[in-house]
């Protein structure tokens, strides 16, 4: 991806955002990864498809995350607590705090992403679009969960939820 600096800006053009297409036409667009804002931030935007998963029940120890539901509905796991997050709506989710996300059921979502500060995990996202293509197993993912800062727990709440 070819960025520009200027005076300590960051410009990524629209057209050379790397697309990382997923399964069923969900994709994300990979806007900012860590390394390119000096860690202040990382920020993607994820396109899901009716009722597709975004992310399995994870926490963050190092980045706050924030979510702003650009077209559609999402639905979210919030520690303990189910969400569902229509068009303009904002979900923050503090480090050690676990969370999910996907489009709601019978529904498709829009997402921009910011985590703040910013990991270098362009490189998670692409192993991600590997998995579901079948490249690569979920299970390659374990041994680096700590260096995307992204800590993998399970969730009966919100396997129960996204089984219905």
């Amino acid at each position: 991806m070819s960025t520009r600096s200027l005076e300590n800006a960051l410009v990524v053009p629209a057209d050379e955002a790397e697309v990382v297409a997923l399964a069923g036409g969900s994709a994300f667009r990979l806007l900012a990864d860590g390394d390119a804002t000096d860690g202040a931030l990382g920020v993607n935007r994820l396109s899901l498809e009716t009722g597709a998963d975004g992310a399995r029940p994870h926490y963050h120890t190092r980045s706050s995350e924030m979510f702003y539901v650009l077209d559609g509905t999402a639905s979210f796991l919030l520690g303990e607590r189910l969400e569902t997050v229509d068009e303009g709506g904002l979900v923050v989710v503090p480090p050690g705090l676990p969370h999910a996300f996907g489009a709601a059921p019978g529904a498709t979502t829009d997402l921009l992403v910011v985590a703040a500060p910013g990991v270098e995990r362009f490189d998670y996202f692409r192993r991600l679009a590997r998995i579901a293509r079948g490249e690569q197993t979920f299970e390659d993912l374990l041994p680096e969960q700590e260096r995307y800062d992204v800590h993998f727990v399970d969730d009966t709440l919100w396997r129960s939820a996204r089984a219905r």
